[in-house]
């Protein structure tokens, strides 16, 4: 499994933005996977996660109806599609694939993460 995650930005609050998660080695098909975000002082949070064939999606309260993850396998990629940003969204963004088909416990392999900032 190799992820990279792109899309972050500077953006402003109420805007939107499209984070996508490429897995280069096309290894994560028959895997969940999840976008976690750290912001600076924070420890890492679980931000939403995905099953295998996207029958299963799990969002953190925090983003719950603003946040969409949906993923493509015939791509080898995820999506996170942040709506109605805010400034506490500000943090670095990782995709992480699970060794399970369904989301829990800990990612076993992580991209690099996208930086997202929203100002006020």
């Amino acid at each position: 499994v190799q992820l990279q995650a792109s899309g972050g930005g500077l953006v402003k609050t109420g805007e939107s933005l499209r984070l996508s998660c490429v897995d280069s080695r096309r290894t994560s098909r028959n895997n969940a996977m999840g976008w976690f975000r750290q912001a600076p002082g924070k420890e890492r949070e679980f931000v939403a996660g995905i099953s295998w064939n996207s029958g299963s999606t799990n969002y953190a309260d925090s983003v719950k109806g603003r946040f969409t993850i949906s993923r493509d396998n015939a791509k080898d990629t995820m999506y996170l599609l942040m709506n109605s940003l805010k400034p506490e969204d500000t943090a670095i963004y990782y995709c992480g694939t699970y060794l399970r088909s369904v989301v829990g416990g800990t990612p076993r392999y992580w991209g690099r993460g996208t930086q997202v900032t929203v100002s006020s």
